[in-house]
């Protein structure tokens, strides 16, 4: 799970399992597996990096992930 914060600023977690995409424009949409999307405050490198670190806390990957991150 990642804590990402709504725009009124209270705070909840996602499963980052279930994350389909992560994008901005400009605000940042979060939209999970089974079409239900959040609106965040943070950037959307920040979801990714939370994502990364979440990863690798519980299996040790993500290293693709930063690469394509980073680009």
């Amino acid at each position: 799970m990642i804590r990402v914060t709504r725009l009124d600023g209270t705070e909840f977690y996602v499963n980052a399992e279930f994350i389909q995409t992560v994008q901005s424009s400009p605000d940042t949409h979060i939209v999970l597996i089974n079409d239900k999307s959040f609106v965040v405050r943070e950037p959307d490198r920040e979801v990714i990096s939370r994502i990364v670190e979440y990863r690798r806390s519980v299996s040790g990957g993500g290293g693709a992930m930063i690469r394509a991150v980073q680009g």
